[in-house]
């Protein structure tokens, strides 16, 4: 079916009285323009399918929210944690096709399989979700128990000769609780929380590495900035007899590289979010730095560039002081 002008005239005259019934969606505004503007040539459900991309994909300045993006999102989380085809991001979801690192943890591997043929390019991604436990507020207003889960794992899907293993995957279950504060220093809102979080690898005993903390955190947002630290006590384990033990605490100076408490912050600048996270210990001098930056490139997609430097970018190197460069696509940010 092609439009013809008296068409047009006709389905002008049929949405004519949205203008007093209601207020029109930016959909019925791109589809009256493109009608009013087409050649003749183009069907409806070729205008109908213009508009749909145009809506996916475009965001004016007006659309941009505006205030604590922090708070925003959290209100947004609240409002459709609970609705049943919807899954809430924890931490950044993003899937980097392409990391390279300047130096391979060989000595981990060696008497493997994999003791040869690692290489220093591989996959990356992170998968990150959040349950809520609770419906209502359980102690003040507006705070929340949740169930996070945060799988990262480390592909070597260029390294065929030894059949493109996972080198690592680590997991990461938790329990935490967080509140808003009424401290709003510097015009800009607080929350606290805790939680206790358990971290392993699932590898065999000469590969296994594991710990558990119970942590603290401090946020602070204003506008479309956000920082949070997070100090951490390590529940301490017994020490391993033997080193093929499966009981027992499989890295004891894990505390040494990855240190006590970790900070995380995130900035937002047009359609750029910049986000830092960094570790350290005083006494030992050791830490870890991560800088990444998203901009949208399609509707949720957004492209993502990582570096990091330092200690503990995955288990299998806490103790590997390495820096790693990646490329590709984030799903979620931290604003």
């Amino acid at each position: 079916m092609r439009i013809k002008a008296t068409q047009v005239i006709l389905l002008n005259m049929l949405c004519a009285p949205m203008a007093w019934a209601e207020t029109p969606s930016a959909y019925d505004l791109c589809l009256l323009d493109k009608i009013k503007q087409q050649s003749g040539d183009e069907t409806i459900a070729e205008l109908r399918k213009q508009c749909d991309l145009d809506n996916v994909t475009q965001t004016t300045e007006e659309e941009k929210p505006e205030g604590n993006l922090a708070s925003q999102r959290y209100q947004s989380e609240r409002e459709t944690a609970f609705e049943p085809f919807v899954m809430t991001a924890h931490r950044l979801n993003y899937l980097l096709p392409i990391t390279y690192s300047n130096k391979i943890n060989e000595k981990a591997y060696e008497g493997t399989e994999w003791s040869e043929g690692l290489e220093h390019a591989e996959a990356e991604f992170q998968i990150s979700f959040k349950v809520p436990l609770n419906y209502g507020d359980l102690m003040v207003e507006g705070d929340a128990l949740y169930f996070g889960m945060t799988l990262k794992s480390f592909w070597q899907v260029y390294a065929d000769e030894i059949s493109r293993p996972f080198r690592e995957t680590n997991y990461r279950p938790e329990v935490f609780y967080i509140a808003p504060t009424a401290w709003t220093p510097f015009d800009g809102k607080t929350a606290v929380g805790f939680g206790i979080e358990h971290e392993s690898n699932g590898q065999r005993q000469d590969l296994s590495r594991s710990w558990n903390r119970i942590y603290a955190q401090f946020y602070y947002s204003k506008e479309n900035f956000l920082v949070a630290i997070q100090p951490w006590w390590r529940i301490p384990e017994d020490k391993k007899k033997d080193p093929m033990d499966s009981d027992g605490d499989d890295n004891p100076d894990i505390e040494d590289y990855m240190g006590h408490f970790e900070l995380t912050s995130a900035y937002k600048v047009n359609s750029f979010e910049f986000s830092f996270l960094g570790r350290e210990n005083f006494a030992t001098h050791k830490g870890y730095a991560e800088v990444g930056v998203t901009f949208p490139i399609w509707g949720k997609v957004r492209a993502y560039a990582q570096y990091s430097s330092g200690y503990g970018s995955s288990l299998i190197d806490y103790n590997q002081n390495q820096q790693r460069i990646g490329l590709g696509i984030a799903i979620t940010g931290l604003l």
